[in-house]
Order: C-alpha cells, then structure tokens, then sequence
C-alpha cells in the first residue's frame, strides 16, 4: 500500500538542480521533493505521497493522522525495511546484514517506533 504520509519538514536544501527537503514522519526522516510546494518552509507540515510533497497541512492534522497510521501500523507498512519485515514474519530475531546498512539511524528511527 502506498498512503500519503503527514510530515514536517526539517531542512531545504537543492540536490542536482530540484528543491528538496529532509522530512520527518513520525520519527522516520525522508528526502522529498518540493517542486510541487515551492513556498514551503521549514517547520510546515506537508503530505507526501511516492517522495514528492504534495499539500500543506496544519500541524494538528498532521499530528492526529500519524497518530492514527500509528495505531493501525500504517506507518510500519510505509516504512519499514522489507528484508527486516521478511525476517521478522520468518521467525528470526533481526535481519543478519542490518548492521550493514548505510542508513542505521532511520533503520533505529523505524525499531523505536516499532515499540
């Protein structure tokens, strides 16, 4: 499934000629174009759907709605790391290569929300 997620944007920055910015969902941080938001600002809240901010969004809503994905594990099925996801269903207790991964902190950022 594939939801447009409520998050704050954290920092603005260009990456190869497209305005970007670092979004927090919750705890777990993405990159995400604003091309379609060009005015946005740090500190706004916004939905993102496939990478790409798409409304501005009063921080109460988006507090509420990622309060609900939460409850019904919505943000998990967003988020989390497919291979970890396999693993866990699999039985084992982590996925072996974890410590591997590039991106540790959002992978931590996921766990916590996990518990």
């Amino acid at each position: 499934m594939c939801l447009a997620v409520p998050g704050r944007v954290l920092d603005i920055g260009e990456k190869d000629g497209t305005r970007m910015a670092t979004v927090d969902f919750g705890g777990v941080v993405k990159e995400v174009c604003l091309e379609y938001l060009p005015d946005l600002q740090v500190g706004e809240y916004t939905i993102v759907h496939v990478g790409f901010a798409l409304q501005r969004l009063d921080e109460e809503s988006a507090r509420q709605t990622l309060q609900l994905f939460e409850q019904l594990g919505m943000l998990q099925e967003e988020f989390a790391d497919p291979w970890e996801r396999a693993a866990a269903e699999a039985g084992v207790d982590s996925w072996p290569f974890a410590n591997d991964v590039a991106e540790q902190p959002a992978m931590d950022a996921v766990r916590e929300a996990q518990q």
